[in-house]
């Protein structure tokens, strides 16, 4: 067995399944247990995903979000257990895979296009008309 195959077979157990399909552009969610002294609670961080590194386990997205009038980027790793959930919340119409260039724009010249086509989780595709009714009954 090569070490590839091992490293499949050991970090199998440990991929997450349930995180939905998004891209960079799109806007999303994500519910993060914070650990403070003894306790464990849950912190919402909502912003645009900047970035989606694919790494097979090592795979991670980049979030970035406006606090205070500064802008705040945090790393999440898809397969980590302190994720709790993750919620799309919009989809963006962006021309590139990484969007490195939202660091230097302010206001509304940071604003993403609404991706009409994916809006509803149709994914561009149309509804499936088998819910009509037959005529002859």
């Amino acid at each position: 067995m090569n070490r590839g195959a091992l490293l499949k077979v050991v970090e199998q157990p440990y991929i997450r399944t349930d995180i939905p399909p998004f891209r960079a552009g799109d806007t999303v969610k994500v519910n993060y247990k914070v650990r403070e002294g003894s306790r464990t609670r849950i912190q919402a961080y909502e912003g645009v995903v900047i970035k989606v590194k694919r790494n097979g386990f090592n795979s991670s997205f980049t979030v970035r979000k406006i606090s205070f009038g500064e802008g705040v980027e945090r790393v999440f790793p898809f397969n980590s257990p302190l994720i709790d959930s993750v919620t799309v919340v919009g989809y963006g119409k962006v021309r590139r895979a990484k969007l490195y260039y939202l660091r230097d724009l302010r206001g509304k010249a940071a604003r993403i296009k609404t991706d009409r086509a994916r809006v509803g989780g149709r994914g561009g595709e149309a509804a499936p008309a088998a819910e009509a009714p037959a005529q002859g009954e």
